[in-house]
């Protein structure tokens, strides 16, 4: 509940800061899209993890701020949803995780045609608000609620899938609005922090789990 009351405040508040904002140059848009997202790093021995993407998608609000001719500062609040696929032998497990995650972009806007070429990049932050894992073997099938803490305990359960809640990155993107507002946009998105906890019940684990994703979305900027 926490959570969604934070998530309507904050979209209401960057609303308001765009309808009163019009006279200054600063624009309002919505977005949506498909994520193509996986996990990257190393597993529990160190070796390079070896998943599989999985399709998952985004949805939001962003600002466009002129900071100079052609340049924006675009921040957003987005619901964006990540995770991978583990392709076992016997078992695949399937990882469902939910972000409230703020882009803050810096945006070339170039005149291309009728419209403009879109060129952006910067950082990202955003915090988990829920996850579940899917184990599928043969008819069997099990879901479970992910756990999000910074640290697992030498007695916590083994079979709860944890992670980290708070995760950071960078942005890289290219796209294109036409005159009419309408923009399509094509991202690419690399995770800088393990969102793998510190596991006290594997001491001596090697493990590095950060998320990775390209995305492609279509919005409309008023």
């Amino acid at each position: 509940m926490k959570n969604k009351t934070f998530l309507l405040l904050a979209f209401l508040m960057l609303f308001g800061i765009s309808a009163n904002a019009q006279d200054n140059g600063i624009s309002f848009g919505l977005r949506g899209g498909v994520n193509m997202q996986n996990f990257n790093g190393k597993d529990l021995n160190g070796d390079k993890l070896e998943m599989t993407m999985v399709p998952r998608f985004n949805v939001g609000i962003v600002l466009g701020m002129p900071v100079a001719p052609e340049f924006y500062f675009q921040p957003g609040l987005m619901f964006a949803t990540k995770g991978s696929k583990d392709t076992g032998v016997l078992l695949t497990s399937t990882y469902k995780l939910s972000y409230i995650e703020l882009p803050l972009n810096l945006v070339y806007k170039g005149l291309l045609g009728s419209g403009h070429v879109m060129l952006g990049f910067g950082p990202y932050v955003a915090y988990a608000i829920g996850g579940k894992m899917t184990t599928e073997g043969g008819s069997v099938s099990l879901e479970s609620d992910i756990e999000f803490k910074n640290e697992v305990a030498a007695g916590d359960p083994l079979l709860v899938p944890y992670f980290k809640a708070l995760d950071a990155g960078g942005n890289i993107f290219v796209g294109y609005e036409m005159a009419a507002g309408i923009f399509l946009q094509l991202n690419t998105q690399f995770g800088m922090l393990k969102i793998n906890p510190d596991d006290l019940r594997f001491p001596d684990t090697k493990a590095a789990i950060r998320n990775t994703g390209y995305s492609l979305s279509l919005g409309y900027r008023f």
